[in-house]
């Protein structure tokens, strides 16, 4: 039986959830076109399988070949202008609003005299608008750590013009949010290049929500970050879009083609769970954020995969909260949040 405080914090939740109303179920599709671009296609022949099949084989190529999947042709264009960098994103898409990267800059102030070297690279949650998360980025390079907040593929900035939300990002679409996944991980890698080329060598990354299912991705493939923050943590990214409240408009796409288990199957090459051995085998101190009562990243997925990362005995800190996805976002869990985040970087970077 529920609490008091569960039940209101469930009712929270919904409220904040629906004041959108410009959510679109869109149509189910495959998409398996989208894998044109990715290097396991090279090797993988159609053979007559189905889309299902097909998109499998490649997940699991994808996995066994993960530093080929997410590897990429580093940006030759990096461009600093009035605190935006810009780049051109080394995956390609229909939409040149998309291909061009736009991270917003917050340097850390010198110190008697000397260059700060520390970074941090922030990812903000899914549907975030451009001016989200700066505060905390704001707050990491008042500590004496520089952050760059970038823009993930069809947000803000990157936004295609039919768009009023970043569904291309996630959506009912198999291949492209596989597509997304993999070209958001690699833009993020391309920041990392810039903060190298300008002096930076201890590097850090700060995911929220999708964020931080790329971030993890990210750390996975790229020994360069030395300390990780996970705000909401997850094993599958097919559980979090057919059981969040958040994500119950693409379940509707979906259901009917595709049940949850084939669905985990089709995304397993961007789940976090498919790569924490390969995360664990690397140097790297990570604080995982979760909340007791979320509606999107269910409690019992968070608690899977810290489960999954212990036993590895990777070095690592867990923060439970007693809040929920979006009530993180609201006062006084904001600050709490953003406490635990800046001061495990101060201490770890």
């Amino acid at each position: 039986m529920k609490s008091l405080y569960a039940k209101w914090m469930e009712e929270w939740e919904n409220r904040l959830c629906f004041r959108s109303t410009n959510r679109v179920v869109r149509p189910f599709e495959w998409g398996e076109d989208w894998s044109s671009g990715w290097p396991v296609a090279q090797i993988a022949a159609r053979n007559g399988h189905t889309p299902e099949e097909y998109l499998r084989k490649l997940n699991v190529l994808a996995i066994d070949r993960s530093d080929d999947f997410y590897a990429y042709d580093p940006p030759r264009d990096f461009r600093l202008n009035d605190g935006l960098l810009t780049f051109t994103s080394p995956v390609h898409t229909p939409w040149a609003e998309n291909n061009r990267v736009h991270a917003q800059w917050f340097p850390a102030a010198e110190r008697k005299g000397r260059r700060p070297t520390r970074a941090v690279v922030v990812l903000p949650h899914w549907n975030a608008p451009g001016h989200a998360h700066n505060g905390l980025a704001r707050g990491v390079a008042a500590l004496g750590m520089s952050a760059l907040r970038i823009s993930l593929p069809y947000h803000d900035y990157r936004m295609p013009p039919e768009l009023e939300r970043a569904d291309y990002a996630v959506s009912a679409n198999i291949g492209r949010t596989i597509d997304a996944t993999r070209q958001a991980v690699i833009d993020v890698r391309c920041c990392f290049d810039w903060l190298e080329s300008q002096g930076y060598e201890r590097l850090g990354i700060v995911g929220t929500s999708l964020g931080s299912c790329f971030a993890f991705l990210v750390s996975a493939h790229d020994a360069r970050i030395r300390v990780n923050v996970f705000n909401h943590c997850s094993t599958y990214f097919g559980d979090v879009v057919w059981t969040g409240l958040s994500t119950r408009h693409i379940r509707q796409g979906i259901e009917g083609h595709i049940d949850m288990d084939r669905l985990r199957e089709v995304w397993m090459a961007i789940s976090p769970v498919s790569y924490i051995e390969k995360f664990a085998q690397l140097p790297k101190r990570s604080l995982f954020l979760y909340t007791k009562y979320d509606t999107t990243f269910l409690p019992e997925l968070s608690l899977d995969i810290l489960g999954r990362i212990a036993r590895t005995g990777t070095d690592h800190r867990v923060v439970a909260l007693h809040c929920g996805h979006y009530t993180m976002g609201e006062f006084p869990f904001k600050f709490i949040a953003g406490y635990h985040i800046c001061s495990f970087l101060k201490r770890n970077l």
